[in-house]
């Protein structure tokens, strides 16, 4: 994790200049999808920039942001002072996250779980953290249901080796190795995006 926390913190500065094509057309309906089903104490897993910010103001009790990065995570912070929104920030590893069971009502993860050596030991981690009545709430880009996407993703997979990017992992097909199930989820055109809300099992 060391390795790829060092990578994300010199992409922090130009991570959202860099995706500004690709938000408004596949990550923002997922982000907005995402929110609305946000409730209560809600924990943000991952962050990154805070991307989801504007999308998750007004609709929560309390919001902790959380990344591996201490880089995104300051752009985190600044995003929420530019919207004037009230954030808790902790620097923690996704695999290992320094709360107690059962803590939030919400956990929400997004565009991460690609990014992660082990994606079943990031879902168990927000699984535990979360209320038994709570929701997992999760987004991500995943194995397309197209033969040309999946065949582009395979070359993203060997060009982003080394920095641990996934392109054609699937968080819905491993919810149940980590004690959650599925209550909702839909993808988009082709299934490059994958969105989901699950619950402990």
């Amino acid at each position: 994790m060391v390795e790829g926390q060092a990578y994300w913190d010199t992409q922090a500065a130009t991570y959202d200049r860099a995706t500004a094509w690709i938000e408004p057309r596949l990550l923002a309906p997922a982000r907005e999808w995402v929110a609305q089903r946000v409730r209560g104490r809600t924990l943000e897993v991952a962050a990154g920039t805070g991307a989801n910010l504007p999308y998750l103001q007004g609709r929560y009790d309390e919001l902790v942001v959380s990344d591996s990065s201490g880089a995104m995570l300051a752009e985190a912070r600044g995003r929420a002072r530019d919207l004037g929104v009230e954030v808790t920030a902790v620097q923690a590893d996704a695999s290992r996250l320094p709360w107690p069971d059962a803590h939030f009502d919400t956990v929400v993860c997004t565009f991460a779980l690609c990014c992660v050596p082990d994606e079943v030991v990031v879902l168990r981690e927000l699984a535990r953290v979360v209320h038994p009545q709570g929701a997992v709430l999760l987004a991500d880009h995943v194995e397309s249901s197209a033969w040309l996407g999946r065949l582009v993703q395979r070359g993203l997979d060997v060009a982003g080796r080394r920095h641990g990017e996934h392109h054609r992992r699937r968080p819905l097909l491993r919810l149940s190795e980590a004690g959650l199930t599925a209550v909702e989820h839909t993808a988009g055109r082709y299934r490059l995006v994958e969105r989901v809300a699950a619950c402990r099992a």
